[in-house]
């Protein structure tokens, strides 16, 4: 028999508690046999029946509940819609006896109480929060492509109202205690360790008030709105959540859906729409993808970058950064954002100044003031220091370099500040494209120097590539990649070549798009092929934001690298010798002379690309979507024969924390799969024309001959 996960105690007489504490692991989550446990205890509570009330509580400091297993939800690929509305009944009556046992019921949450978890706890007549910061209520269930189904629609906008409930189960982002204690949510917010006597008092001040008593009948009913209340809320909500999920997320608008619909149902009937709206969801392709980012973030997590469990990490505890600019800078606040002392260098005294200013100014600002609050810009100032002086950069336990994208430039600054170094301290180069076994020759120690190369903007891209030269060591990569996660990041280790992983991928798919234009494509269906796909922006945008001069830069370092795929575009060196680059120039593919800085169409740019046209062809949606998609997976391959990465799932996470490549397909090789290595060579077949970048490679045209999937 498996080891209990829940436990019973009686800490007072008439006061039960049950504890959920999932033995070996870190969290806990309701898997059926949890389930299980829990209905065997609150069946023997039903023998007590002078009980004054019950405490539901975790074992695990600072964690609740952190919702479902979701291992059983993947496992879960045949199940008929039947079968999922009889599952969520199960569920959500088991959790429903909370509200109609004969005493009070309190829910004592400290840390995240998610999904299942906040479902659990919403049925509790009452619900207690510690005041730590990790305590959070949430429904994240849309971010997987589901509705909550266990009651969660229904429930909840009995206690808080259908307008916060919608903004809870709809936007999917959980809540903080103070938040949810004015709410309504929690009863009461107080420190961890007095969470469970907090809960004790909530059940004797019940058993006084009765109040319990008469929320149970109010939130059993229909919500009190009218017809003007209902639809208004209902076509603002709809009008918001489609604006924002572009109609490439079904779950949200079944989320708001099914809570307006049932707000005059009484509780059951409520909970059975909820029920049939969760069986129309699951199992569907989006859920399917998003459970495979799911699974890809989790794994993620518990990646040390290296295959060696004997090799640990070194600590970090102070970071030097050569270069104020945008990135430089980025760097910087990262580290500081999580109280790492900081000193940061650059040749160019108001360069320094400029870059310190944006450090206090990202790491201190406060929404409430939507700006920097001094009191924190004071207290972050101590963390930073900005110098001149190598010395004082040479003392840091880690040293990044994220000066201009030039070799020379960059080994003439490892030349002078490596003898400097302490012998621990790891060296690293924020590279975007040069390879690191090329930066690092000349080195007296080069296995103490790593790429670890961050995204613009640092503060909202979550990815970090982390590049193994070939001398880099275990240890170093070890501690980069553990370096990342202590900062917020997501990193992935990459073996050494030209583009590292994100770029190398993102280069096809940007220089399909002008290739694109040239063969008579129009910028307005290009863009568009993009953005219905899923991307965030179109491709053409991309250039504009990235910077057409750094993308010719890049481009050319990558066409010497593979030269039998990758040929310069004219269009791009002719849009490089205008100085039309982008945003940062306010022109590229784009204009950028409007006050609020977006780009609108410019008849110059269709001047420029009216003589470099080779053909004019309509193209349909698809066809120019398989020009643009297509390459990237053949490029995937190669970094899969070449090893750049370790796992397929690297590319995945990687397209999709590095470019926005969009979740609801669960990642590019995932995408693929659903498409099969045949069909891919099948729609390859009208391309022939295009040369190597769109030639099936030998992992493809195996994968089709034995039937293979990337996520075999």
């Amino acid at each position: 028999m498996a080891e209990q996960s829940v436990k019973l105690s009686f800490p007072e007489p008439d006061v039960a508690v049950i504890t959920f504490d999932a033995p070996g692991k870190g969290a806990n989550v309701l898997s059926q046999h949890v389930l299980e446990e829990l209905q065997r205890h609150l069946d023997e509570l039903e023998k007590k029946p002078k009980l004054a009330g019950l405490v539901i509580r975790s074992g695990k400091p600072g964690a609740f509940i952190a919702g479902a297993d979701i291992t059983e939800f993947a496992a879960a690929k045949n199940v008929t819609r039947d079968q999922i509305i009889d599952l969520c009944t199960r569920g959500r009556k088991l959790f429903q006896r909370l509200s109609q046992v004969p005493y009070v019921t309190v829910a004592a949450i400290d840390g995240v109480a998610l999904g299942g978890g906040a479902e659990l706890s919403a049925w509790c007549d009452r619900r207690v929060m510690s005041d730590d910061r990790k305590a959070q209520f949430g429904f994240p269930e849309v971010k997987i492509g589901i509705v909550p189904g266990w009651g969660g629609t229904a429930r909840t906008p009995r206690i808080v109202g259908l307008a916060n409930a919608v903004e809870l189960v709809a936007g999917g982002e959980p809540i903080d205690s103070k938040t949810a204690l004015g709410m309504g949510l929690a009863s009461d917010v107080v420190p961890a360790d007095r969470i469970e006597r907090a809960a004790i008092n909530v059940i004797r001040a019940e058993q006084k008030s009765k109040q319990y008593l008469a929320d149970r009948k109010t939130w059993s009913g229909p919500l009190p709105l009218d017809d003007t209340e209902l639809a208004f809320l209902a076509a603002t909500a709809n009008a918001f959540i489609s604006g924002q999920t572009k109609g490439q997320y079904p779950a949200p608008i079944a989320g708001l859906q099914v809570m307006v619909q049932s707000a005059r149902l009484d509780i059951d009937a409520a909970c059975q729409a909820e029920a049939e709206a969760m069986a129309d969801l699951f199992g569907t392709p989006i859920n399917r993808s998003l459970i495979n980012v799911f699974f890809l973030m989790d794994r993620n997590k518990k990646d040390t970058g290296i295959d060696r469990a004997d090799v640990k990490p070194a600590e970090i505890k102070t970071v030097g950064v050569y270069g104020a600019g945008i990135m430089g800078a980025g760097i910087a606040a990262a580290a500081v954002r999580r109280k790492l002392p900081v000193a940061i260098n650059d040749a160019i005294g108001a360069a320094l100044q400029k870059g310190i200013r944006g450090i206090l100014e990202e790491v201190s600002f406060d929404k409430a003031l939507k700006g920097p609050n001094a009191a924190k810009m004071l207290e972050n100032a101590a963390l930073v220091n900005g110098t001149t002086v190598d010395d004082e950069v040479a003392r840091c336990d880690l040293v990044i370099e994220a000066v201009i994208e030039n070799p020379e430039a960059k080994k003439e600054l490892y030349a002078r500040i490596e003898p400097k170094l302490g012998p621990q301290t790891i060296l690293a180069s924020n590279t975007s494209t040069i390879p690191i076994t090329r930066l690092a020759a000349g080195l007296k120690r080069p296995e103490r120097f790593v790429g670890i190369h961050f995204f613009n903007p640092v503060r909202q891209m979550p990815l970090v590539e982390v590049i193994r030269g070939a001398k880099t060591s275990d240890e170093t990569v070890a501690t980069a990649v553990a370096y990342c996660k202590a900062i917020g990041k997501s990193p992935i280790v990459c073996n050494d070549g030209p583009g590292f992983l994100v770029n190398r991928l993102l280069l096809p798919y940007m220089n399909e798009a002008l290739e694109l234009l040239q063969d008579g494509a129009e910028i307005k269906a290009v863009e568009k092929a993009a953005t219905s796909f899923g991307m965030p922006m179109g491709p053409l945008t991309l250039y504009d934001v990235v910077g057409i001069d750094t993308a010719y830069h890049a481009g050319r370092i990558m066409r010497d690298a593979f030269p039998d795929r990758v040929a310069e575009s004219v269009l791009i060196h002719v849009m490089y010798e205008a100085k039309r680059w982008g945003q940062k120039t306010g022109a590229g593919f784009y204009a950028y002379g409007n006050k609020k800085g977006k780009g609108t169409p410019d008849p110059a740019v269709d001047a420029i690309i009216a003589p470099l046209v080779r053909k004019k062809e309509k193209y349909s949606t698809e066809q120019i979507q398989h020009r643009l998609f297509l390459p990237m997976v053949l490029e995937a391959t190669r970094i899969l024969e070449e090893k750049v990465v370790r796992d397929a799932r690297d590319v995945d996470l990687g397209l999709i924390f590095g470019t926005g490549f969009p979740p609801f397909k669960g990642g590019l090789l995932f995408w693929a799969d659903t498409l099969g290595a045949a069909k891919i060579i099948e729609l390859l077949k009208p391309l022939e024309s295009l040369g190597g970048r769109a030639k099936p490679t030998p992992m493809l045209l195996e994968m089709a001959a034995k039937g293979r999937k990337f996520y075999d």
